[in-house]
């Protein structure tokens, strides 16, 4: 009778067994099933904060190499006024003057001046723009005044009062012109 007695008590044992386990079995399946929900939404946390440091970065490389391409503007606008005055001065002086021996070294000079200044321009990325027999554009000109025209088609740029420039891809000033209109 000891083995029916000992038999008996193994099988409420093993009966018992599984009903005590499941509460204990559920409470870490939903544990289990709580961490892997923390852990995914960790991931996913991880994930975006990645992404978002990766934007920071290419948007602070971005103005790094704008501030690197377009750090001169400022100076290049005030060095337009110059190049502007150099080019009145040397349009205002007459033909007879020009070939006049005392006249002409300072000629010669101003000239070599302009040349030079052209030059550090175009080291620099900034550009004239050609705007004379040009449409209209509005982004490139600013027009001071229409001229009725039968030669010309209307919106097209007869008189450049002041050239505009591009420093690099963007405008620095824009260019002063006259446009075409139909005749009245």
């Amino acid at each position: 009778m000891s083995e029916d007695n000992q038999n008996l008590e193994n099988t409420e044992v093993v009966d018992a067994l599984p009903e005590d386990a499941a509460p204990a079995g559920d409470a870490t399946a939903e544990r289990i099933a709580a961490l892997e929900a923390e852990l995914a939404s960790a991931k996913q946390d991880i994930l975006y904060a990645h992404a978002d440091t990766q934007n920071v970065r290419r948007r602070l490389e971005k103005e790094l190499a704008d501030a690197r391409a377009y750090a001169a503007t400022a100076f290049a606008r005030d060095m337009l006024s110059v190049a502007d005055n150099l080019s009145r001065a040397l349009s205002a002086i007459p033909a007879d003057l020009r070939e006049d021996e005392k006249f002409k070294g300072l000629v010669v000079g101003l000239e070599a001046t302009g040349r030079e200044l052209e030059s550090v321009f175009g080291r620099n990325g900034i550009t004239k723009l050609e705007s004379v027999g040009q449409p209209l554009d509005p982004n490139k000109h600013q027009a001071m005044m229409e001229v009725p025209s039968a030669d010309a088609e209307p919106g097209t740029i007869l008189v450049e009062m002041q050239a505009g420039y591009m420093i690099k891809d963007r405008l620095l000033r824009p260019a002063m012109v006259s446009v075409a209109k139909k005749p009245d």
